[in-house]
């Protein structure tokens, strides 16, 4: 019962998704829990389930001819896919991967009850197109920063964003350009032009936040 009423807090519309059989769809769906590192779905997959992340994260990402990786966005507790969601109202195959960032508790409708309860339930198509919209909005804002926003700016954002100057980013350089869409040689060395700034302090797997105000600057809505 705790994980229902947990399921409900995050899924609200959920509660009164009904089919014309009055059977709501969580009788349907089963709890699924996936280890941290986790592949969810390969490029070229089908979609067989609805994802609703419950707890954990996944991260989706795609990859250039060249072996060059993006991640597209990440899936946190309450959120779910738009490539899902997308795959399953078209019955197209997957154009990109999702992998496990944490230990994940997800709720999984499959195929068939997903495309059931959106003829048949309002609620329920509420709930799946509200959470549509909401990432691709996500979604088409990270196109935009990839193809206008220099990287000095989004390098910045990045590192206000996930750190402070007393909590430093453990990742590494690879990790920084497979997240913002770059390669590695151009991240690192926009990383050694905030070091000899005094902005931020580069160790192995590390990077420390020096001077917080002097990145805010380059982003004066955060600053």
């Amino acid at each position: 019962m705790e994980l229902k009423n947990t399921i409900l807090q995050l899924f609200p519309k959920l509660n009164n998704a009904i089919g014309t059989d009055g059977i709501n769809i969580l009788e349907h769906s089963q709890q699924m829990t996936i280890p941290e590192g986790t592949i969810v779905f390969h490029q070229g997959d089908q979609c067989l389930n609805y994802l609703l992340i419950i707890s954990g994260s996944v991260k989706v990402i795609t990859r250039a001819e060249n072996g060059r990786e993006i991640v597209l966005y990440h899936i946190t507790s309450g959120g779910s896919c738009v490539l899902t969601t997308s795959c399953l109202i078209s019955s197209e195959d997957y154009p990109a991967e999702g992998v496990t960032e944490t230990d994940i508790l997800a709720l999984a409708i499959p195929k068939p009850v997903f495309e059931q309860y959106m003829g048949e339930s309002k609620a329920f198509r509420k709930q799946v197109f509200h959470s549509y919209g909401d990432r691709l909005i996500k979604l088409i804002t990270l196109v935009e920063e990839i193809s206008f926003a220099k990287l000095d700016i989004r390098l910045a954002k990045y590192l206000l964003t996930n750190g402070s100057v007393n909590t430093p980013i453990r990742t590494t350089h690879q990790a920084l350009a497979t997240e913002l869409g770059s390669a590695r040689e151009v991240i690192s060395r926009q990383l050694k032009e905030f070091e000899n700034r005094g902005w931020v302090k580069l160790n192995r797997g590390k990077i420390e936040i020096t001077n917080h105000d002097a990145l805010a600057h380059l982003l004066p809505s955060i600053g």
